[in-house]
C-alpha cells in the first residue's frame, strides 16, 4: 500500500513500533519527535491510544476501515488507504489550511497500529461496503 505520509513520519512510526515491541513504552526522544512532526495533536492521539479508542474493521474480502471513538464520544470512520478522516479538524487543518499532516484520529490509528494496540473486529463485506459508501457505522 502506498503511503501518503512523508518519509520522516513513516520512519518515526517504524521506530515507535520497534521500540514499543522491545520495551513496551515510547522513550522521550521519540515522544519529542512525535510532537515535533505532528504538533499538538500528538498528545491527543496518544490519549486515544491509551483509551483503546481505535478499532480496525476488516471484511472477508480484505478491506479495512478504522473507527476511532473521539474524546466527545463521537465515532469517526477513518481510512488509511486514502488518508482520510471525516472530523472537522481534518477538513479544516489538514485539507483547507494545510497546517498539519493528520488529525488526532488518524494519528491515533497509525500509533495504535505501530504499538499493536488496535482493537480488531470482523464485519461483513456488505457492512464495509456501506461504510465505504459513507453509510452508517458498523459498530
Amino acid at each position: 500500500m502506498r503511503s501518503f505520509l512523508p518519509a520522516v513520519a513513516e520512519q518515526l512510526f517504524k521506530d515507535i513500533q520497534k521500540t514499543y515491541e522491545e520495551k513496551s513504552q515510547i522513550p522521550d526522544d521519540l515522544l519529542i519527535a512525535l510532537k515535533f512532526v505532528f504538533g499538538s495533536c500528538a498528545v491527543q492521539a496518544l490519549d486515544l491510544v491509551d483509551k483503546h479508542s481505535v478499532t480496525c474493521l476488516s471484511s472477508p474480502s480484505g478491506r479495512k476501515a478504522f473507527q476511532v471513538m473521539g474524546g466527545s464520544g463521537r465515532l469517526y470512520t477513518c481510512f488509511t488507504s486514502c488518508h482520510y478522516c471525516p472530523c472537522p479538524a481534518f477538513a479544516y487543518t489538514v485539507l483547507r489550511r494545510n497546517e498539519g499532516l493528520l488529525c488526532k484520529h488518524l494519528l491515533g490509528v497509525y500509533l495504535s497500529q505501530a504499538m499493536g494496540l488496535t482493537q480488531q473486529e470482523s464485519i461483513s463485506d456488505q457492512d464495509i461496503s456501506t461504510l465505504l459508501a459513507g453509510g452508517a457505522t458498523a459498530s
